[in-house]
C-alpha cells in the first residue's frame, strides 16, 4: 500500500486507515483480530480509534491485539480525548485536567506507553482554546505523544488551532484533522480544507462510503444485517435523501462501467482528493474490510471523476485549494 506524509510532518501513514468505530459493538474481539491482520497484511499502518468509541471497549480490545496479532512499532496508533464524558471533575470535555487524564486512561486501555497521533474530538467552547492546547504539548514533551492532531473543528477553528501552535517554537504544532469527508458530504471543501492546505495539516477523511449509503446497499432497502438496522440506524439515516440516491446511481453506474465494486469508486475519489491523506474505513467486516483494500489498486478515470465531481458539487459554493 502507498504511504503518504501526514501533513508538514515526518510521519508516513498509509494512504487508507483503519477505523475502530465498531469495534465493541458489531465487531466482537475476534472480528477486530481478523481486521487488524487482514489491514497490517495489506501495509496498512495507521490505526484510528477514540476514547468514547463503547466507553472505551474499542480501545481495550486494540490494546489486547497489539499485544499479540501485530508489532506495536509497525503501527501508528492514533487515538482521540475530548469528547468522552463521565462522573467527576476530570470527567470530560477539553480542560487540561480532563484530557491529560483520559489520555492516561488511553494508554492504559491500549497498552503502551505513548499515542503516535493523539486527536482532539471536538471544540469545546467552555474551555480556553491557549488551555485545551497547552495539553497537547505537555503530552508531546512528557513522551506520552509523538504528534498532534484534532478532528472536527470548523475552519475557522482549525486556523486558530493551528496559527497559536506554530506561533512559538516550543508548542506541538498540529498536523493533522478529521473530518467528514465523502461524495455525499463535501462541506469540508468550504473552509476546512483550504484551511488544512494553508496551515500544513493532513486530512483524515472519516465515512468516506457515505455512513454506507455509497456502497449501493440502501439503495431499496434496509438489509437486515445492515448498520442502518442496528443501534446506528440514525447514523446511516443522516445520508438517506432524494440527492444522495441521486449520486449512489452515478457511482453504481462508474462501478459497473469499471467492472468493480462501487466502495472502490467511492473511496478512490476521495483517497485522490486535493488534501486528503488518508480516507478512514470504518468496516464492520473482514469481508467489507478486504473489498475497501481492493480499492488501492483503482485510479478514476479523468472522466468518470468529472461526471461525479459535477453529480456531487455541493449546492454552495465551495474553495478549492
Amino acid at each position: 500500500m502507498e504511504h503518504r506524509q501526514l501533513g508538514r510532518s515526518g510521519l508516513r501513514v498509509s494512504r487508507l486507515a483503519l477505523g475502530t468505530m465498531t469495534w465493541g459493538l458489531d465487531t466482537d474481539a475476534d472480528g477486530a483480530a481478523e481486521q487488524l491482520t487482514t489491514f497490517h497484511d495489506a501495509g496498512g499502518t495507521l490505526i484510528d480509534t477514540a476514547d468514547v468509541y463503547q466507553d472505551g471497549q474499542a480501545e481495550q480490545i486494540l490494546g489486547d491485539l497489539l499485544t499479540h496479532h501485530v508489532p506495536r512499532d509497525e503501527i501508528v496508533l492514533a487515538t482521540t480525548a475530548a469528547a468522552r464524558r463521565k462522573p467527576g471533575p476530570f470527567g470530560g470535555g477539553a480542560s487540561r485536567g480532563s484530557l491529560l487524564a483520559a489520555l492516561d486512561d488511553s494508554l492504559r486501555r491500549l497498552q503502551t506507553d505513548h499515542i503516535d497521533l493523539w486527536q482532539l474530538h471536538a471544540w469545546d467552547p467552555a474551555v480556553p482554546l491557549e488551555e485545551t492546547l497547552a495539553a497537547l504539548d505537555t503530552a508531546t514533551t512528557t513522551g506520552r505523544v509523538r504528534y498532534a492532531g484534532i478532528a472536527n473543528y470548523a475552519g475557522w477553528q482549525l486556523a486558530t488551532a493551528a496559527t497559536h501552535q506554530r506561533a512559538h517554537p516550543t508548542r506541538t504544532p498540529l498536523i493533522s484533522t478529521q473530518h467528514e469527508y465523502s461524495l455525499l458530504d463535501r462541506s469540508a471543501e468550504r473552509e476546512v480544507i483550504p484551511a488544512t492546505t494553508h496551515h500544513g495539516l493532513g486530512l483524515l477523511a472519516w465515512a468516506p462510503l457515505g455512513r454506507g449509503v455509497l456502497t449501493g446497499k440502501y439503495r431499496n432497502s434496509t438489509p437486515a444485517d445492515s448498520r442502518g438496522a442496528g443501534p446506528l440506524a440514525s447514523y446511516v439515516e443522516h445520508h438517506r435523501t432524494e440527492r444522495a440516491a441521486r449520486i449512489v446511481h452515478a457511482v453504481l453506474t462508474a462501478a459497473e462501467g469499471l467492472g468493480t465494486p462501487p466502495a472502490h469508486v467511492a473511496l478512490a475519489w476521495v483517497r485522490d482528493r486535493p488534501g486528503v491523506t488518508a480516507p478512514v474505513l470504518g468496516t464492520r467486516t473482514t469481508a467489507q474490510l478486504k473489498t475497501a483494500l481492493d480499492s488501492d489498486d483503482l485510479t478514476l478515470p479523468p472522466a468518470i471523476r468529472a461526471a461525479l465531481d459535477d453529480i456531487s458539487a455541493p449546492d454552495q459554493p465551495t474553495t478549492q485549494p
